[in-house]
């Protein structure tokens, strides 16, 4: 009797590989480690399923083919949508892009949901569809929130999901959103990736199918991420590439100035920050900031120097505030808010070297009042200046602003935009300025206005300890 024995042909299958992703910096490794090699922090690394790859005698599926375009061709400048807050439409460029994507990150409780909510009300009101989607809090919390900033008469439509399909197929259907907020990125899933809510991989996937939609509709998607410890977007930073502006929304705690800066925008500058003030009815937009910050300076008192700064095409006027005191230490205190703490290490050093301004045996505090972070190297004077008023407890001139770059040889570089500078000194009523003697060819002096031009720091120090020797002087003939 013959047999027959059957032949089973496996079929080869497409299966998934398991990596381990850094959840702080995005690397992949093909096995578990304790620490990150790319960025060096320690138990960051999870498993997570990786790109589905075929099997053995599978082909990979071939590509279309597509047309390319000649570079030379008419340019149009993109259009724009008003977002109806002035400061915002300066930090993004002048509106909305359709079909641009911007990231904007900022510590919790900053202010990032009243900004945007007020920002979909007012295209609401001006009769374009806005949709606010939360992954974070119900909808009745949103809606709580803008009735509380006097916003709920606005047709703004409002959902709570996370499954970044759904969000498409909902937001596909009907007449296109021209403002979508996803807050936030860090909550959104999909099904295409086998990783949890929140890990690289899939705020990776959820922000790539997202970005497809918006350049498929031309609606406009903000994408709300949440940042670390240190300050930066949590995830991934391929998504900060991705997108086309990442927009950091800044501030402290107990200060009511909020700054919006752009780090980057495809489609407007990179150095303009939109001003805002934060009240009990919302966020209000500061049309002058130097008068804000200005409006609660200490006249007359040693340590105080106002610097008059450039952020993108603004003049900013801003205090700078320093104490310089004796220390019990053995090594001195060095303290910095709102400046760059190796510029403030360098402009002790030229103070020490080319000065002979002795500051070894001091605690040494310096503070941007009102929040503000000042990031160009105009303020090395003003920092300079308050540091010797501070020590020689010799107040400056209430009617004077400084500004201008210290190189490592003690002399008073020029900088840019000084008449921008000047006149929005003189238009808040400042009569002079210490400004860098090779200057002279670009500043222009307003009616009434004195510039007291310095080649070198020693010369500044020598003026602040005159004035210092001065009111002794007085105190000691009263």
């Amino acid at each position: 009797m013959r047999t027959f024995r059957a032949i089973h042909t496996a079929i080869p299958m497409s299966r998934r590989t398991l990596t381990f992703v850094c959840q702080n910096c995005g690397a992949a490794f093909s096995r578990w480690q304790g620490k990150c090699e790319a960025c060096g922090e320690w138990n960051t690394l999870s498993e997570e399923g990786g790109e589905r790859v075929a099997g053995p005698g599978r082909k990979p599926a071939k590509g279309r083919l597509f047309a390319l375009e000649a570079l030379a061709g008419e340019a149009q400048n993109a259009p724009r949508l008003s977002s109806g807050i002035s400061e915002l439409d300066r930090v993004t460029g002048g509106g909305f892009v359709r079909g641009s994507v911007l990231l904007v990150g900022g510590d919790p409780g900053i202010g990032k949901s009243t900004l945007l909510i007020q920002a979909t009300a007012a295209l609401a009101r001006a009769g374009h569809r806005s949709v606010y989607i939360s992954g974070e809090e119900a909808v009745a919390q949103v809606r709580l929130r803008a009735e509380r900033l006097g916003l709920g008469d606005a047709a703004v439509e409002l959902a709570a999901e996370t499954a970044v399909a759904d969000i498409i197929a909902t937001l596909s259907e009907g007449k296109t959103p021209r403002l979508i907020i996803i807050d936030s990125i860090q909550t959104m899933w999909t099904d295409t990736v086998d990783s949890a809510p929140g890990t690289v991989t899939q705020v990776r996937a959820s922000a790539q199918a997202l970005i497809r939609f918006a350049k498929r509709s031309g609606a406009t998607i903000i994408l709300v991420g949440h940042v670390t410890k240190d300050g930066q977007i949590a995830g991934p930073r391929v998504v900060e590439h991705m997108v086309d502006a990442v927009l950091s929304f800044e501030g402290e705690g107990s200060h009511q100035f909020r700054i919006l800066r752009a780090a980057k925008n495809r489609f407007g500058p990179t150095d303009e920050i939109g001003v805002f003030e934060m009240t009990g009815s919302g966020l209000l937009e500061v049309a002058n900031p130097s008068e804000l910050f200005l409006s609660e300076r200490d006249l007359g008192r040693p340590g105080t120097a106002v610097f008059a700064g450039i952020e993108g095409t603004r003049p900013l006027l801003v205090e700078i505030q320093a104490l310089v005191a004796p220390t019990s230490l053995g090594t001195p205190r060095r303290a910095v808010v709102g400046w760059d703490p190796s510029r403030l290490s360098m402009v002790l050093a030229v103070l020490e070297t080319h000065c002979g301004v002795r500051l070894a045996a001091h605690d040494v505090y310096l503070n941007v009042a009102g929040g503000m972070r000042i990031q160009e190297p105009a303020g090395d004077v003003a920092a300079a200046a308050a540091l010797v008023s501070s020590l020689a407890n010799a107040p400056l001139p209430a009617d004077a602003v400084y500004f201008g770059e210290v190189s490592l040889s003690g002399a008073v570089r020029p900088v840019a935009q000084g008449a921008a500078r000047l006149k929005e000194a003189a238009k808040l009523g400042f009569s002079r300025a210490i400004a860098p003697e090779a200057g002279r060819g670009e500043t222009i002096e307003p009616g009434g206005f004195r510039v007291a031009e310095i080649a070198s720091l020693a010369n500044l120090v020598a003026d602040i300890a005159a004035l210092g020797r001065a009111g002794i002087a007085a105190k000691t003939d009263g």
